[in-house]
């Protein structure tokens, strides 16, 4: 249909002519009230929206010097999470001097992972930020 016949047709029914394929050949435009069109797709964005699973990522700081117990309790934590699917960003936390001794926090921070016990996959390789090092791991479905 000729663009011009199908605008005078939209204004006799007193509708808007909206393009829905401008890349199709011959271009596809259909005759609706534009406004009442927009209402219902922001509708469905917000419907969608909503039935979106959020991710939560806890996290799980330890520290250069963090004791054995601590460390235990804390590896229960991470495993309490993973169980729920939650995923998990573990840091290592450094201060002042203990800046200096990059290399032992990256190995605390690793051997920390291994005594995991729940099945997990790294989302995240461990990275070195200013304060330390970190890493996010999800549980493996």
């Amino acid at each position: 249909m000729a663009p011009d016949e199908a605008l005078r047709m939209a204004r006799e029914q007193e509708l808007d002519l909206v393009e829905i394929a401008p890349r199709a050949l011959p271009p596809v435009c259909k005759i609706m009230d534009f406004g009442k069109y927009q209402y219902q797709q922001s509708r469905l964005d917000r419907a969608n929206k909503s039935k979106q699973k959020k991710v939560d990522i806890k996290g799980i700081r330890i520290g250069f010097k963090t004791d054995e117990h601590d460390l235990e309790v804390k590896r229960a934590m991470a495993e309490k999470f993973l169980k729920k699917g939650q995923k998990v960003k573990i840091e290592i936390f450094l201060r002042g001097r203990e800046k200096a001794h990059q290399d032992l926090a990256r190995k605390n921070l690793e051997n920390f992972i291994r005594t995991i016990a729940i099945p997990f996959k790294a989302e995240q390789e461990i990275k070195r930020y200013p304060s330390g090092w970190n890493v996010v791991i999800a549980p493996e479905i």
